[in-house]
């Protein structure tokens, strides 16, 4: 099944989700839990849809 892209509207570039996820990583020494686990997920799948459209895989609604 294709990502789903997120309710907010256009994606934001993987570089910048990517960096957000090693900046949570790094901020957690690397162990994830409870609410920072769940905001990797949010991150991971935000992840997942951008580099699908800048792949084409997906193409954004105008």
């Amino acid at each position: 099944m294709p990502p789903t892209p997120p309710p907010s509207g256009s994606a934001r570039p993987s570089a910048v989700v990517n960096e957000e996820i090693r900046a949570l990583v790094s901020a957690a020494g690397g162990w994830l839990y409870g609410e920072t686990r769940q905001r990797y997920e949010v991150l991971r799948d935000e992840w997942t849809v951008a580099t699908a459209v800048e792949r084409g895989e997906i193409v954004e609604a105008a």
